[in-house]
């Protein structure tokens, strides 16, 4: 099952992006089985968590994102979508969507890129 992420590009500071993620390989039952996260990799760091959501819409942030990035999803779409606002230099990156135990394939990711 291959993720499918979308929408990223470049912004400036204090600008929003909406990422979208497709996992349209995948059958129903098992996508909402799963907690699905936005990851993220800036270049020369590690990959890391950045949101989580559960098929009944409960959310997670990771501290540096908490209040500027809002996670949710369309169990019947099997999409995934993270709502980024506020978005700061230290934001960019590339975006992946996986489930929280990171079972699915790697998609390409969307690069997000904030200018100062």
């Amino acid at each position: 099952v291959l993720p499918v992420e979308s929408g990223g590009g470049l912004v400036q500071a204090g600008g929003s992006l909406r990422l979208s993620c497709t996992v349209s390989g995948a059958i129903t039952s098992v996508f909402n089985s799963k907690i699905m996260a936005w990851y993220r990799q800036a270049p020369g760091k590690q990959r890391e968590l950045v949101a989580t959501v559960t098929r009944l819409g409960s959310t997670n942030y990771a501290d540096s994102v908490q209040g500027r990035f809002t996670i949710s999803r369309d169990n019947s779409r099997k999409r995934v979508y993270l709502q980024m606002n506020s978005l700061q230099p230290d934001d960019t990156a590339v975006y992946y969507c996986n489930d929280d135990r990171r079972e699915l394939s790697w998609g390409q990711g969307t690069q997000v890129t904030v200018s100062s």
